[in-house]
């Protein structure tokens, strides 16, 4: 299957900030999520997978900063 992984950054100077959308073949919204955490050398802070069918979503931290990360079916 594949997923949309949305991110967005979540510090103060950059609350405008544009998200940013990978596509991620995996067997489901963790396997997807767990590969986006290694391609950009991050690490999974929280993640809750609401009612089937709607999006997930998890927090994320790189270096300094957070990000909010929306995972859905493609």
């Amino acid at each position: 299957m594949q997923f949309t992984i949305e991110s967005r950054e979540l510090t103060p100077e950059t609350v405008k900030s544009e998200s940013r959308s990978t596509v991620i073949e995996a067997a489901d919204r963790d396997a997807a999520l767990t590969e986006f955490v290694r391609r950009s050398a991050s690490q999974l802070v929280s993640f809750a997978t609401p009612a089937r069918g709607r999006e997930s979503i998890a927090t994320v931290k790189k270096d300094e900063s957070v990000y909010l990360v929306r995972v859905y079916e493609a």
